[in-house]
Parts: C-alpha cells; sequence; structure tokens
C-alpha cells in the first residue's frame, strides 16, 4: 500500500505541474487570448510576436533532448524554465511593449525545454500500457486551465486572465520541485534498445508535420474569419477537443480507435468545405469548430500515444517527446504562414481549404505507410491495425509465435530472477523486490524505514 501510494502521489504530481505550465503555455505564449487581448489593448501588430513565440518554442523543443540528457537535469530545466516564464509572465504588465518581443521569446524557448524534460518524468511515473491515459490527463487538464484564463482575459480583463496565468506557473513550480528523480530507475525501464527506431520515427514526425499545417491554417484564416463571436468563442472554441479526449480516454480499450483516427481526418477535411461554404453566423462557427477541434483532439492523443511507446525504445525520452512535438509546432507555424500568403496575395478564402484537403489526401497516403512501419516495432497500440495485409493462416502463426516466444523468455527471466533471489539475505529479498515494483531509492528507503544509503549498499 505505502508503494502504491508514493508512487501514485509522484504521477499525479507530474500530471498536475505539467498541466499547469501547459495551461499558461496555452492561454498566453502561444498565441493565446491572453497575449492577444493584451496586444488589442495597446493596439500593436501582434504577427511578430506570434511568429517568434512559435519559432522559439520550435527551437526550445528541437534542442531540448540534446541539451536534456537524464532524468535530474530534466527536472532543472523544468525548474529553471518556469523561474524565465515566472519573470517573462510580469514584463507583460508593463506599459513598454517592446520588451515583449524579448520576454516572449525566451519564454517559448524555455517552455520548449520544460516539454522536453518533461519526457523523463512522463516516462518513469507511467507504465507503458497507461501512457496514453495519461497523455489524455495532460492534454484535459492543460485544456480545461487555458478555457478558465482564455473567459476571464476575454469577458473580463486581460491582466485578469495574465494574473491567473501566472499563478498558475507558481503552482506548477511547486509540483515540479515535489517530484523525485532516479536516472538509475529510468535506465533499467529501457528496453529493445538494439532496435532501429529511425525510420518510424521519421514517418511520425513528418505525418505529425503535415496534418498540422491544417492546424495553422485553422490560427491564421479560420479563427480570425469568426472574430464577431468572441465570446461564444472563448466559451466553446476548445469543447469538442476536450469532449473528444474525454471520450476516447474512458473507452480507448472497448473499440479500434484506428478506425476513429481515420474518421477525424475526414472531419478536418469536412471542417474546411464547411468554411468555404457556410456563412461566418454562429450556427455555422459551431459545425465548423466542432468539426475541427473534435478531429485536432483525436490527432493530438494519437501522436502523443505514439511518442510515449518510443520511450520503451530509445534512452532519451526528452529527445523523443521534444523532437516530435517540434514537428507539430513547425506545421502549425508553415501552416500560418502559407494561409496568411495565401489571403494576402489571393484577396480570397477558397484557396485555403482546398490545401487543407490536399494536406488530407497527403496525410491518407502516409498514414497506412506509418501504421506498417509501427506495427513492426510495437506490440500492440490502441490506434494501430494489426496485419491488415497478412493471411488469416499466418496471423494465427505469428500470434501463437509471439506468445510461445513471450512465454519462453518469462520463465527465463523468472528462473534467473528467483536463483538470484535466493542467495540474498531477507532484507536484500525486501529491496530488490520493491526496486523490480518500480520503486525509486528514495521511496524504497522510507517504506522499509531505513535511509537512502542503505539501500544502495545493499543494491
Amino acid at each position: 500500500m505505502a508503494l502504491f501510494n508514493v508512487e501514485t502521489r509522484q504521477k499525479d504530481f507530474s500530471i498536475i505541474g505539467f498541466s499547469l505550465f501547459s495551461g499558461w503555455l496555452l492561454s498566453f505564449p502561444f498565441g493565446g487570448q491572453v497575449l492577444n487581448t493584451l496586444a488589442a489593448n495597446v493596439q500593436i501588430d501582434l504577427s511578430l510576436i506570434t511568429l517568434a513565440s512559435v519559432v522559439f518554442q520550435f527551437i526550445g523543443l528541437f534542442s531540448g533532448g540534446f541539451i536534456i540528457k537524464d532524468q535530474t537535469a530534466g527536472k532543472k530545466a523544468m525548474f529553471a524554465a518556469t523561474i524565465v516564464c515566472f519573470i517573462g509572465s510580469i514584463v507583460f504588465f508593463l506599459p513598454y511593449y517592446y520588451l515583449w518581443h524579448i520576454a516572449i521569446m525566451f519564454c517559448a524557448f524555455f517552455a520548449g525545454l520544460f516539454i522536453a524534460g518533461w519526457g523523463y518524468l512522463f516516462k518513469r511515473y507511467s507504465l507503458p500500457d497507461r501512457r496514453l491515459k495519461t497523455a489524455a490527463d495532460v492534454l484535459i487538464f492543460s485544456n480545461i486551465l487555458m478555457i478558465l484564463v482564455n473567459v476571464i482575459a476575454v469577458n473580463l480583463s486581460a491582466y485578469g486572465g495574465l494574473s491567473l496565468a501566472v499563478l498558475l506557473l507558481l503552482a506548477s513550480l511547486y509540483f515540479t520541485l515535489s517530484i523525485e528523480t532516479d536516472d538509475d530507475e529510468a535506465d533499467v525501464k529501457t528496453v529493445n534498445t538494439d532496435i532501429s527506431i529511425i525510420k518510424p520515427f521519421i514517418i511520425l514526425c513528418i505525418f505529425i508535420f503535415i496534418i498540422t499545417i491544417d492546424s495553422g491554417l485553422m490560427y491564421q484564416v479560420v479563427s480570425p474569419a469568426f472574430q464577431e463571436h468572441k465570446t461564444l468563442a472563448s466559451y466553446y472554441w476548445v469543447v469538442p477537443y476536450f469532449a473528444a479526449l474525454v471520450i476516447l480516454r474512458k473507452y480507448s480499450g472497448c473499440f479500434n480507435m484506428a478506425y476513429v483516427l481515420y474518421v477525424a481526418i475526414i472531419m478536418i477535411g469536412l471542417s474546411f468545405i464547411s468554411f468555404m461554404w457556410l456563412d461566418r453566423s454562429a450556427v455555422s462557427y459551431l459545425i465548423v469548430d466542432t468539426l475541427m477541434l473534435g478531429a485536432f483532439g483525436v490527432c493530438d492523443l494519437f501522436w502523443w500515444s505514439i511518442l510515449g511507446k518510443f520511450f520503451d525504445y530509445y534512452h532519451n525520452p526528452g529527445k523523443i517527446l521534444g523532437i516530435g512535438l517540434s514537428m507539430n509546432i513547425l506545421g502549425i507555424l508553415a501552416g500560418g504562414i502559407i494561409g496568411n500568403w495565401l489571403s494576402f496575395i489571393q484577396g480570397e478564402l477558397y484557396y485555403v481549404p482546398a490545401l487543407a484537403l490536399i494536406v488530407i489526401f497527403s496525410v491518407m497516403a502516409i498514414l497506412p505507410i506509418l501504421n506498417i512501419q509501427l506495427t513492426q516495432l510495437f506490440k500492440s497500440h490502441n490506434f494501430l491495425i494489426r496485419f491488415s495485409d497478412m493471411p488469416e493462416d499466418e496471423k494465427g502463426q505469428k500470434e501463437n509465435d509471439e506468445q510461445e516466444q513471450e512465454e519462453i523468455q518469462e520463465q527465463e527471466q523468472n528462473l534467473i530472477l528467483n536463483d538470484k533471489i535466493n542467495k540474498l539475505t531477507e532484507r536484500e529479498t525486501e529491496v530488490v523486490k520493491l526496486l523490480l515494483r518500480g520503486m525509486t531509492y528514495t521511496a524504497t528507503a522510507e517504506t522499509l524505514g531505513i535511509s537512502e544509503n542503505t539501500v544502495k549498499y545493499h543494491v
């Protein structure tokens, strides 16, 4: 019971700390409503600030895994990033808005480092079969906090929204400091390091980049087209996204989610077609936003959970999460630039849905290739279709072979483990059993009532 409580508490601290930070990120520097409202109050052009935020967050995410090499460094990076982002946010209370450009660049870069550093905690405190639900949790909680901050910023006060966003950072700092780190434990949980993940990971990154071009088009073209419904948007904008995540989290094991992913991609196409043919009324906004944001919720959970599966095949989860999510940012940046260019050059919005549909067809072509690559690497995943092109006899034979191999490996490991445990003292046996269940040295010491040095001595 003590083991369960310690591990559960650490996992909860990790999820809460990340969600609080992400709530600040989504509502403020990453083109959030707090930043939009502040810019409108002082009548400045937001485009350069938004562009700087996206570019520097991409740099922070992509480089994070190369800078952060272990779990302890990841926690330090999260701490430093939160402090920098807190200071950078305070700058926006000042009237001298030229400082805002400098502050937003630092905030965005260190936000990328924070996310990459959290990859180690994502791996450490989420078992492989629980990472989809962990990903859903952080995405759900982050967006709930974003809605809360956005509603205050849009309907009450920009500085009220900014104040709440700053409080989220302080709360995130508290939970981050409460999390234990143990690099030895993280290393033990990395398996199958002899398997190459380069090809499937590159294809996944290409998939993420291409599909999020449509996200950039949404931010740059679709959302501004419904500006007159600002109040409605502040309450409803992310509700379909939130609903999709809640449903998938709850029923992830009840049906084949691979087909849901295909439906989501089709929904994105339908949303842009609706945007082209419908007017700019509130009803039209609800139709377009429901289709688009619901689909993006499915897609986000797909690649977050797939990136989580890669953790067991590579020693640096910060690099996996950072590079993977940087492709999301890069796609949004590309889509925003293209959407802005089309709107400015052509003067019509009809070219945007056409481009969005080209993106959808491209993604549909890549997805089967990605599925084949991932199923060859992973034993199972909710979003993957297995053996789609394999005859029934071969399917059954492969399943039987895999099951027999797993049983043989398990028996061999049990024999080796039992032989080793039988040679240990009673206290050494207690220590090793707790460590094998995933406890840190600190948690093991607390459970057994001994010092951490004693635990290390027994190990």
